[in-house]
C-alpha cells in the first residue's frame, strides 16, 4: 500500500505517541494479575495506528481522458445535486455537485476536467459538518477554475468540516493541469463542490457513491 507524502509526519507522530502510550501501560499499570490489559491496549494501539495508515493511502488508479467528461474530484458520496447561482468568480448559474467524504474515504483529491487553471483562492471560515447547507459560503475552503481548451470553464472547491482541519492544495494559477491528476489532500473528512456549466448533463444522483478520478459525474455540452 503506498502512503501519500501528506501523512508521513502525522503517521510518524502517532507511531510515537502509540508506543509511549504502551510504554506508559506496561510500567505504570500493568501488573502479574492483569498483564491481559496489556495485550488488550496492544491491539487497540495498533488498531488506532494502523486507521491512521489506512487513511493516507495512495491508491493505483488508471488515468482516464475524456474533454467530454467530468470526473469526481474524490471518494465519497454525493449530497447535492442542484442549479446555483455562483458569484465569487464566474457570476452565473451553474450546476453544483457536492460530495461528501467520510473518515474512511480516500482523502486524495484530482482535478475534474483538465486545461489551465485560471483562478485560485483560499478561504478562512468555520469548522463544522461539511454537509451543512452554507459549508460551500461559510467554512475554510479552496476555489478553483480550470479554463479548458474548449473555454469552458469548470469550478470546485475543497471544503474542511467539523473534523478536517488542514486543506492542501497544488493548485497554482495559470499552471496547465491534467484531467485526474492529483490536485490536493483533505486531512480527515470533508467535502468537495464540483460546478460545471448549466446545460451540462447530470450523471449521477444524490445517494450514489463516488471514486475519484474514475466516476464521470457529469457530460459538458458539446460546444
Amino acid at each position: 500500500m503506498r502512503i501519500n507524502k501528506e501523512g508521513y509526519k502525522i503517521i510518524c507522530i502517532s507511531g510515537a505517541v502509540c508506543v509511549f502510550i504502551f510504554w506508559l501501560i506496561y510500567h505504570l499499570l500493568v501488573s502479574d494479575s492483569n498483564i491481559s490489559l496489556l495485550w488488550v491496549s496492544a491491539v487497540l494501539l495498533l488498531l488506532f495506528w494502523f486507521f491512521i495508515v489506512a487513511f493516507f493511502r495512495d491508491p493505483r488508479r488508471v488515468r482516464i481522458h475524456d474533454a467530454d467528461l467530468v470526473f469526481s474530484p474524490c471518494d465519497g458520496r454525493v449530497v447535492v445535486t442542484e442549479v446555483v447561482k455562483e458569484t465569487e468568480y464566474l457570476n452565473e448559474e451553474m450546476l453544483q455537485i457536492s460530495i461528501f467524504m467520510s473518515v474512511t474515504n480516500v482523502h486524495m483529491n484530482w482535478v475534474p476536467v483538465g486545461g489551465t487553471v485560471e483562478y485560485f483562492k483560499y478561504h478562512p471560515g468555520r469548522f463544522l459538518v461539511a454537509w451543512h447547507p452554507k459549508s460551500s459560503t461559510e467554512y475554510e475552503r479552496t476555489t478553483t477554475v480550470v479554463r479548458m481548451a474548449s473555454g469552458r470553464k469548470v469550478l470546485f472547491r475543497q471544503i474542511a468540516g467539523l473534523i478536517a482541519r488542514r486543506i492542501i492544495s497544488y493548485m497554482k494559477v495559470g499552471e496547465p493541469v491534467e484531467q485526474n491528476s492529483v490536485c490536493g489532500f483533505i486531512k480527515f473528512g470533508s467535502r468537495v463542490d464540483v460546478l460545471v456549466p448549466k446545460d451540462s448533463e447530470l450523471l449521477v444522483e444524490i445517494g450514489d457513491p463516488v471514486v475519484g478520478s474514475q466516476t464521470p459525474i457529469a457530460r459538458l455540452h458539446k460546444i
